[in-house]
């Protein structure tokens, strides 16, 4: 959607600007700064998708009786969690 394409554009542009930080041989504080704020970006960005999955794609299914779904996300929570 509309608000995914913004926060990965937030996300490339932040990433982009870290590497010129790092050619530029910026201080290393500052850099560990703004890939904290990627982190948080990115991490944003996954939680939005995930919610967005479950009340889509996990509802379909389960009403459905599609009950694998149900392993599908235990392995998802797992990968997050990491």
């Amino acid at each position: 959607g509309i608000a995914e394409g913004k926060a990965e554009g937030k996300a490339e542009g932040k990433a982009e600007g870290i590497k010129k930080m790092i050619d530029e041989d910026r201080y290393c504080n500052d850099v560990l700064i703004q890939l904290s704020a990627v982190e948080n970006s990115i991490r944003s960005l996954s939680n939005h998708i995930l919610e967005n999955h479950l009340y889509t794609c996990v509802s379909d299914d389960l009403e459905k009786g599609n009950l694998e779904i149900i392993d599908e996300l235990t392995s998802l929570f797992k990968r997050f969690n990491k």
